[in-house]
């Protein structure tokens, strides 16, 4: 957000003015994702506060895991599902240790010439569909054999753009689709497919917890952001509302416990040293993605600007636009 310095005298507004201070934005996607729309949104002249809602954290990898990676090894599904870059390098070690039992078998006569040569690259077995960017270019980065199945992307990097791919839309009673992802998640896709008499398997590789230290953070930020706003309430300097990015249900979930239970713990304490009232979740916009998160937020009657893919640019738009009252 464009803004002045206090001394500014534009013509076109009055002298006595509020100066909006820098737009704060709390960038809650995980430490491992949230650099670059931290730094753009930073070169834009925004005050940018990471502070995770989530982390990811490896899940054991079970014996029924390998079976659904070696039945989609042997062609037994009609595509391939990635929806995030965790999922793709996760399912990737899985698939390159897979590839190495098959030409170590193919070869057990010649082994260390084998070991020597190693594999050409990875022969997907089914279309790879990944669902974004960076999940795709962590497959794109990987060793796929040139005459083997591509990496395909939707239009618009949520189920719903799954949904209109031709590969995807093609899917039949009796078909199967495999999805690598975390544990829960948006399920639209699944039903939907499921409803048209699909069978899906899916592999959860990691799941989302919150952050050990989430509250804490929060606690140490609000502090600091009332004490700014009480000292500028004596002055000629606005605070715009912080607006908050929230990428999936669980970090919204997560961080409505942590904004609720802040609040109430502050409002319990006679010792409580916060400078003005403790925030509320209507104290803040939000930037969400995708419908199922909008539909949350607007049953709160909070502020919201939607959008359909994360990437920087579609955010620091969405913040230049107008936003969607739910009041």
């Amino acid at each position: 957000m464009s803004w002045s310095s206090p001394k500014s005298t534009d013509s076109n507004q009055p002298i006595d003015k509020p100066v909006l201070l820098p737009q704060v934005v709390i960038n809650t996607r995980p430490v491992e994702r949230a650099a670059p729309l931290t730094e753009h949104l930073q070169a834009a002249g925004m005050s940018v506060i990471d502070m995770p809602m989530l982390t990811l954290e490896a899940r054991p990898t079970t014996e029924q895991d390998m079976g659904l990676m070696r039945q989609w090894f042997a062609g037994n599904y009609q595509a391939l599902v990635i929806v995030s870059p965790t999922a793709a390098a996760s399912g990737l070690a899985v698939w390159q240790a897979l590839e190495h039992e098959r030409h170590a078998q193919k070869s057990s006569e010649n082994a260390s010439q084998q070991k020597e040569t190693g594999f050409t690259g990875l022969e997907a077995p089914s279309h790879l569909i990944a669902v974004g960017e960076a999940t795709a270019a962590v497959l794109n980065d990987a060793k796929l054999a040139a005459s083997s199945y591509q990496v395909l992307q939707p239009l618009i990097a949520n189920n719903e753009g799954m949904l209109a791919m031709p590969e995807i839309d093609s899917l039949q009673a009796g078909d199967k689709l495999l999805v690598w992802r975390g544990l829960g998640g948006r399920r639209l896709l699944v039903d939907t497919l499921q409803a048209r008499g699909v069978h899906i398997d899916s592999i959860a590789w990691y799941e989302r917890k919150m952050p050990a230290d989430a509250m804490t953070q929060y606690e140490q930020w609000q502090t600091q952001f009332l004490t700014q706003q009480s000292l500028q309430q004596t002055t000629s300097v606005a605070q715009p509302k912080p607006i908050v990015i929230v990428s999936s249900g669980t970090a919204f979930e997560h961080w409505e416990a942590i904004v609720k239970t802040v609040a109430a713990k502050a409002s319990e304490s006679n010792k409580d040293k916060i400078a003005g009232s403790p925030l509320q979740l209507n104290d803040f916009a939000y930037v969400v993605l995708g419908e199922r998160l909008a539909n949350m937020v607007a049953r709160q009657q909070l502020s919201y600007w939607r959008v359909e893919d994360l990437a920087p640019a579609t955010i620091l738009a969405a913040i230049h636009s107008p936003i969607v009252d739910s009041m």
